[in-house]
């Protein structure tokens, strides 16, 4: 009788975990990627041609989704979403690349900038012609300084990807020197040559495929 007794509570606690069990909500996985990314070469500079600097003529490839810099040789492939060279980015998207990137500029800030606006057109690259991220000082993310020789990013100035596999990601761009700081205005012109061309940005990327920043 008292072995019945247990059995029957052991099956009746059975009953009520499995219970339990179907009543509890699913664990929301996280969609949203916040990361700041440091040191991103930019053909940076090996020398100078006629008193202007040059690099070697390469991107970086980017991509949100892994946070990683991805080898040239997948540059004809959707794993990378943006690349720099110099102070032009380019998206996958138009003629630069296979995917359906694009981008534009939103004026704002960076936290403020909770979703994409509805009505925000994305532009694609049409290299040489125009650029979705447009490449000149203060027309895109940034001003050069003829007379310090700086380049710096434009306060209150956020880049608006779409990717190359159509998901949604914001940046701001924080610095374009090694190690995020900018030479002073009167460091040598071959240590602000030397340091720059290295991006420091923050990214926040939408892995759901909404427009959502929050």
């Amino acid at each position: 009788m008292r072995s019945s007794r247990i059995i029957g509570s052991a099956m009746l606690a059975l009953v009520v975990f499995q219970a339990c069990e179907k009543n509890e909500a699913p664990v929301a996985v996280p969609t949203l990627t916040e990361k700041t990314v440091s040191g991103i070469p930019a053909d940076t500079i090996v020398g100078l041609v006629n008193g202007q600097p040059v690099g070697a003529g390469k991107f970086s490839f980017f991509s949100f989704e892994t946070n990683a810099v991805v080898p040239s040789t997948d540059s004809n492939s959707v794993k990378w979403d943006v690349a720099v060279r110099g102070t032009t980015i380019i998206t996958n998207g138009g003629n630069s690349g296979p995917g359906v990137g694009g981008a534009f500029v939103y004026v704002g800030t960076f936290d403020d900038l909770k979703a994409v606006p509805k009505d925000s057109v994305f532009r694609q690259d049409n290299v040489p012609t125009s650029y979705a991220v447009p490449n000149a000082s203060n027309k895109g993310w940034y001003v050069y300084s003829p007379v310090s020789m700086l380049i710096t990013p434009i306060p209150g100035r956020v880049l608006v990807f779409k990717t190359a596999k159509g998901k949604y990601a914001k940046v701001e761009i924080l610095n374009y020197y090694k190690g995020g700081v900018t030479p002073s205005a009167t460091a040598t012109d071959a240590e602000k040559l030397k340091n720059q061309r290295y991006y420091t940005f923050r990214f926040a990327y939408q892995a759901d495929g909404t427009m959502n920043f929050k």
